[in-house]
């Protein structure tokens, strides 16, 4: 009997490993911030359904974004303080 299921042992598409690696690096930056998906997206400003497919590795955040993320995983404070001071 043939099963649908995906071959666990196929090589990723290049998207596939790109998505994997955005979904790292999502994990990477709310971790550094110890804040739940839903407090992350409200104090960062991003929607938090696109939150949980970045780290579900279902979407890959846009070129913009990811750089956002990388310097939301190395200063979160400093990026939080600048958002509040640009109200």
């Amino acid at each position: 009997m043939a099963s649908n299921a995906p071959d666990p042992d196929a090589p990723l598409s290049d998207e596939e490993f790109e998505r994997g690696r955005a979904a790292v690096l999502a994990r990477k930056a709310r971790s550094a911030t110890g804040l739940s998906q839903p407090a992350f997206a409200a104090r960062y400003g991003v929607p938090v359904a696109s939150l949980r497919d970045w780290e579900q590795g279902r979407r890959k955040p846009d070129a913009a974004t990811r750089n956002y993320l990388r310097v939301i995983a190395s200063m979160p404070d400093a990026v939080a303080r600048a958002l509040d001071g640009a109200a």
